[in-house]
């Protein structure tokens, strides 16, 4: 007998799941998801323009990734429920079924072996794109990106702080260990969380 679908995550829906919550079941199993090349590449509006990550095969690097089951039954199910979440159209959310052993977006292949090893019944993911060419110009480049969120100001240098910091620490693109190298954005870092922590205190 085959175990539930999932959730697949990496971003974002690992601490708000937003009115995904009461669709899925269980805490997030992290790091129990398939490998997927993934890179802080999207620009968010969202995220107050701040750079949030996604699934980029031209720039990513493998990263685990996180499931948590839902309590649907069929996977086509649960992607709605996850399009309703990310308030993205269905076309833009991967989902795999082991039943029939066919599944639609990128990294399809891989998130049906992983299915098939792991004996689930299917998985869904966000299947967003990078986004950086059309808003900037020029392909993401590790340069690029890092001149782009030191140039952000505001409440949107900050949501781009907090969401980098925020994901899981597995979410070790090649970016993110950029940033941890430079004294500036430890700097930010450490602002933005006393600032979160005196907001939270209040």
């Amino acid at each position: 007998m085959r175990g539930p679908v999932y959730v697949i995550g990496w971003g974002s829906l690992i601490w708000d799941l937003d009115d995904l919550a009461p669709k899925v079941a269980g805490p997030w199993r992290m790091g129990a998801g398939p490998s997927l090349p993934l890179e802080f590449s999207r620009v968010s509006v969202k995220r107050k323009m701040g750079l949030a990550v996604c699934i980029d095969l031209d720039h990513g690097a493998p990263c685990p990734t996180h499931a948590i089951a839902s309590r649907r039954d069929d996977p086509f199910a649960a992607r709605a429920d996850l399009a309703a979440r990310e308030r993205a159209p269905e076309a833009m959310i991967g989902v795999w079924c082991a039943r029939s052993g066919r599944g639609e977006g990128r990294s399809a292949q891989q998130v049906g072996a992983w299915c098939e090893a792991s004996g689930a019944a299917g998985a869904v993911w966000t299947d967003v794109t990078s986004n950086y060419l059309d808003h900037h110009g020029e392909s993401f480049s590790l340069p690029h990106a890092e001149a782009y969120l030191q140039g952000l100001a505001g409440d949107g240098r900050d949501e781009a702080v907090r969401y980098i910091e925020n994901a899981p620490e597995d979410t070790d693109t090649p970016l993110r260990r950029r940033l941890s190298q430079r004294l500036w954005w430890r700097e930010e870092a450490a602002r933005v969380a006393r600032l979160d922590a005196s907001e939270g205190g209040a």
